[in-house]
């Protein structure tokens, strides 16, 4: 058969290959974004009682409403911004999906979408596939702040949306107040939509403020602000996130949300709406995964690597600058190969494969396993 690729160039992610070397050499995996140590028993146990309970079959569409119910709830309490349950939150198959159904839904052939650069690999795809045309907008280290003149010049009559991530993956770095109040004012003098990924918006440090899209009563109204439960309760294979959009972008998304997956894991949906009852459960993620930033960081003291500064998220970079002269490709296959520790090269990221020689390390591990990789990174 003549088969035409609409995505010619895409292979494989990154984060599969990676993984999968890992596995084949008996590599401590710090590639892939996952946490090695267990999920709360209360929520096993709430989910294990809706399945006795007989909540086994589809949920409805946009989500089970006492969980659509509970995130407004908690986007009250932590935004001071009220939502309408019914109208403006949708469950999703992940953060992923949350994404790939605002573009399907909202980005139309031809239409330009601004991005970020380092960006996560689904993005530029998820526009492409949906006749959207990405534009690309590349940060630098080590700060990898965005010049918002530069976005400026590269908005035109066709520009669509502007797409941004904070805590931002995998940087590190997060958006201010004054970035935010700059986002809010560039969207309403283009009539732009904002999809912002917020999947990290728990994982925050330094005693900073995450900067929502949601805190600023302008940039909400035309704003879709997507989040992942898989992130913030260490789950990321329930793939259970959702989007929180005013009423006019929400009900576009519903379209195309009941045509990609319909509906979410009905079990899963109905215990975070109970174990999200408990701020507890939430409100101290920030601190726990400081912790981990810097027990990685104080346990690599002696290599050569150098730590870039991290603010949010669960990933550190760390450059080889001087180290070594390896492409970050080749750096990253090396030290899976040869060191047992995988990490993922940042050129990934980059749509022009920028090579700024910065590695990523997932650092939602145990302990243990973060001394093992420190071990070997202190080696190099």
């Amino acid at each position: 058969m003549n088969i035409k690729s609409r995505l010619p160039e895409v292979g494989t992610s990154i984060f599969t290959v990676m993984s999968r070397m890992a596995l084949e050499h008996g590599a401590i995996n710090l590639s892939q974004g996952f946490p090695d140590f267990p999920v709360s028993e209360n929520l096993i146990e709430l989910i294990n009682q809706k399945m006795k309970d007989g909540h086994n079959q589809y949920a409805p569409m946009p989500g089970v409403p006492a969980l659509r119910k509970t995130i407004a709830e908690v986007i009250q309490k932590t935004y001071q911004r009220s939502i309408d349950f019914e109208t403006e939150i949708t469950v999703t198959a992940g953060g992923t999906e949350a994404i790939f159904a605002s573009i399907a839904a909202l980005v139309s052939a031809g239409d330009e979408v601004i991005l970020f650069d380092p960006s996560y690999d689904s993005y530029d795809p998820a526009i492409r596939l949906n006749g959207g045309i990405p534009v690309h907008i590349s940060l630098t280290p080590p700060n990898f702040s965005i010049d918002w003149l530069e976005v400026k010049k590269k908005i035109t009559s066709r520009t669509r949306m502007i797409m941004v991530n904070t805590p931002h993956n995998p940087a590190g770095s997060v958006l201010s107040h004054s970035d935010l109040k700059t986002l809010e004012s560039l969207a309403e003098e283009n009539d732009l939509i904002v999809l912002s990924d917020e999947v990290y918006e728990r994982i925050i440090f330094e005693s900073k403020t995450h900067e929502s899209v949601l805190k600023y009563p302008l940039l909400a109204k035309r704003s879709i602000a997507v989040f992942s439960f898989g992130k913030t309760f260490h789950a990321t294979g329930w793939k259970v996130g959702y989007t929180v959009a005013p009423e006019n972008l929400t009900r576009e998304i519903r379209k195309a949300h009941q045509f990609i997956t319909f509906s979410v894991n009905t079990p899963v949906q109905l215990a975070l709406a109970d174990f999200l009852t408990d701020p507890e459960n939430y409100l101290h993620l920030g601190k726990f995964y400081q912790q981990k930033r810097d027990f990685f960081i104080d346990a690599i003291k002696g290599t050569s690597l150098k730590p870039l500064p991290c603010f949010g998220s669960y990933f550190q970079l760390l450059s080889y600058h001087g180290v070594s002269d390896k492409t970050d490709i080749e750096m990253a296959e090396w030290m899976t190969k040869e060191m047992k520790l995988a990490p993922i090269p940042v050129s990934a990221f980059y749509n022009d494969k920028s090579d700024h020689k910065l590695l990523r390390f997932c650092f939602a591990k145990s302990e243990e396993t973060l001394q093992k990789a420190a071990k070997i990174l202190r080696s190099i």
